[in-house]
């Protein structure tokens, strides 16, 4: 019971990330988030070897940019997270009034007509095509690039709405991979599911496609997919994909989708028949969980990658944004998204592969971890001191290029450049991508007025007051750690009626420290020309002077593929060159 004496309601948010699904509770009076868990996935990302295949099939390689997963590890969070979370709240479960989830988008399953994933059928089980392509998934870029040189050869006014440029990452591009690489499981899927949906499905036993993936990743602009024409055009058998695997319902973000069925209550230890929220992507989400509902409000929600949502009044064309849908965030307003591709990610590769072992022992000498280790190092100079810019490509660059055959680059590397000065260069240019996004959204007429900080890296204040002074812009910053599963709580408050709309459970649920990282001239002068530096690079190599980083991922998918030929053809001799 409460102060007032009425019994207390909660909901249930699910954050399904890219490696891991993490619940929690939250109470639907205040938002307070009372217990959460984490179930690590069995099988990963698998973008080398697919091991979830069968023993018997022998290792089955996947090629270069490839990234899948299981979709019955998705259905083991709700098994063992929910359940644990809803233990460590100890609260009642019978006062969970709805559930709310949100994935990595864009991450599409192939299914049957029940819902039923080509990946779990014996026969297929050893197939790569009959897994889910992960949002990291890049092999679909020449599929990307097809749709875009005809798009706008025929002029399609969806075009301008993704900021003239369609994502490897989206529904169309996986989806024509699939039908061209491997067409008979093209004709054996039924459903292409985006995963945020497939797992609303399989709570409720009903498939609705929520209306952000739809928009942002699935070309549905004014009600209407891409024409049955254009998809011909691109192969004469792909002219009914839109039609026959991906036109469905569309549920409103905030909307029922159904009711907890009795399988997924056994699952989850839920009461059967509460309120399952319409699926919803991770970062979108998250803008009510900050409070990120008016516009000019931009939620730089900053993980692995980073997706940068805002909505506004107005409809604009934003070159390279990675679309623009109405009430794609909240209703009545027009969402904008960006992105960058790989930020965290960029951190742990370099830690991983380029840090020496003696630096890593200092770390755990002083009880630091490698990256605060690095940060204190790095910005134990003045900014500039190292001498450095790089780009921040190394998974390709999402905004404002929209291209994945990019990579990363550091300039001004000299025998006397240190592994921390190296890592700051990162770290900055993660920064300078993100004002090239924020100075493009400016230019179109939808300038951001209010920047916002969710994700785990804004547990680094070094690096959150860097971007404070390369965007010279105040950061704020969620009050949650959680911003994605708090996110997907208050939709599930919206759906279960305990609130109107979106922007009043945000009010009473969300939360974010405002202005907490303020800009310092000093240093922002000195970023100001380095970020001149970044732009020159960026244009240079990411607008066709020179198209050298994409002649050399050509010729390492060529010396992959011999390679794979001679693993075939003679194993022993590749086994013995690998040893």
């Amino acid at each position: 019971m409460n102060n007032n004496g009425s019994q207390e309601r909660y909901v249930i948010g699910v954050d399904y990330g890219t490696l891991s699904g993490r619940a929690i509770v939250v109470r639907v009076s205040d938002g307070a988030e009372l217990g959460s868990a984490v179930h690590e996935y069995e099988h990963g990302v698998m973008d080398d070897v697919l091991t979830a295949a069968p023993a018997a099939a022998g290792p089955v390689r996947l090629g270069p940019d490839w990234a899948l997963q299981a979709p019955q590890d998705y259905v083991e969070v709700l098994k063992h997270a929910v359940p644990a979370a809803v233990a460590a709240a100890g609260i009642d479960p019978g006062e969970v009034i709805g559930v709310g989830t949100d994935f990595t988008a864009c991450t599409m399953v192939p299914t049957l007509a029940d819902g039923t994933p080509l990946s779990d059928l014996p026969e297929l089980a050893a197939r790569p095509h009959a897994y889910v392509k992960l949002w990291k998934h890049h092999a679909a870029q020449p599929h990307a690039d097809r749709i875009n040189a005809l798009a706008r050869d025929r002029r399609e006014p969806w075009l301008a709405r993704y900021g003239g440029l369609i994502s490897s990452e989206w529904e169309f591009a996986k989806g024509l991979q699939l039908l061209e690489e491997d067409p008979e499981l093209y004709s054996r899927t039924e459903h292409w599911v985006e995963a945020a949906d497939w797992i609303v499905w399989q709570l409720t036993g009903r498939y609705v496609r929520n209306a952000c993936t739809a928009g942002y990743k699935g070309i549905y602009q004014n009600g209407e997919y891409p024409s049955r024409e254009f998809l011909a055009a691109l192969n004469p058998d792909f002219a009914g994909f839109a039609d026959d695997k991906l036109a469905h319902e569309i549920g409103q973000l905030g909307d029922v989708a159904g009711t907890l069925s009795a399988r997924a209550a056994a699952w989850t230890g839920l009461p059967a028949g509460i309120a399952v929220a319409v699926g919803n992507v991770d970062a979108h989400v998250t803008a009510p969980a900050a409070q990120a509902v008016e516009p000019g409000q931009l939620v730089a929600i900053m993980g692995t990658s980073t997706c940068h949502v805002m909505s506004h009044d107005r409809l604009a064309e934003v070159p390279g944004m990675c679309g623009v849908v109405d009430g794609g965030i909240v209703a009545g307003l027009y969402g904008y998204e960006a992105g960058q591709s790989g930020v965290g990610d960029i951190f742990a590769w370099y830690v991983h592969n380029q840090v020496p072992a003696r630096l890593h022992d200092e770390a755990a000498a002083a009880g630091r971890s490698i990256h605060q280790h690095l940060t204190e190092l790095a910005y134990a100079e003045p900014a500039g001191a190292h001498g450095l810019v790089a780009l921040d490509w190394h998974s390709g660059n999402r905004s404002v290029l929209v291209d994945h055959e990019l990579s990363g680059v550091i300039v001004g590397q000299t025998l006397a450049t240190r592994p921390e000065q190296g890592y700051r260069a990162l770290l900055e240019a993660t920064a300078f991508g993100t004002r090239v996004i924020v100075e493009t959204f400016a230019a179109a007429g939808v300038p951001v007025t209010e920047f916002i900080v969710a994700g785990g890296l804004l547990k680094n204040p070094q690096l959150m007051q860097t971007y404070a002074d390369v965007l010279r812009l105040p950061i704020s910053v969620i009050a949650s750690e959680q911003g994605p599963a708090l996110g997907s709580a208050i939709h599930a408050a919206v759906a279960a009626g305990a609130y109107a709309d979106i922007r009043a459970a945000a009010a009473a649920m969300g939360a974010v420290h405002r202005s907490v990282y303020l800009p310092n001239e000093a240093d922002a002068a000195v970023y100001d020309q380095l970020y001149a530096e970044y732009r020159t690079l960026h244009d240079y190599f990411g607008r066709g002077a020179n198209g050298g980083m994409k002649r050399l991922r050509a010729l390492r998918r060529a010396a992959l593929r011999n390679a794979n030929r001679a693993a075939e053809t003679a194993p022993e001799l590749v086994e013995g060159v690998r040893a």
